[in-house]
């Protein structure tokens, strides 16, 4: 059902992409086309048609979004498979050591606890 959702939500956006590049700012666009044939579906007719064409898509896009989120799949199905595969593999290493001498055979010098306690130099 998600992808179906998906698949509606792509075919608005293009479709919204397309009335809105025929539309013109400045009042032209498709009904600069029509202006002087058919008055029945005239100049401004065309601009009220594609103002709500603009609309209902933008609503339509906007409703199908919030309903995809009901249909969104789970993942915890695959996170939980990815994490017993690790557990069967035993790559569990544990923290690593660090060196406690220096190079050349010499201790490494101890640190105080508290930053505050260490001597000024």
């Amino acid at each position: 059902m998600f992808i179906a959702i998906l698949i509606l939500i792509i075919i608005a956006s293009l479709l919204l992409t397309f009335v809105v590049l025929i539309q013109n700012s400045k009042g032209g666009g498709l009904a600069a086309n029509f202006a002087a044939g058919n008055q029945t579906f005239g100049v401004r007719q065309t601009a009220d048609f594609l103002e709500k064409a603009t609309w209902t898509l933008a609503i339509i896009i906007l409703a199908l979004c919030i309903l995809a989120t009901a249909f969104v799949p789970s993942r915890k199905q695959g996170d939980n498979a990815v994490l017993e595969r690790l557990e069967q593999m035993g790559t569990n290493t544990g923290t690593p050591e660090f060196p406690t001498t220096l190079p050349g055979g010499d201790a490494a010098p101890a640190e105080p606890a508290d930053p505050a306690a260490a001597p000024a130099e």
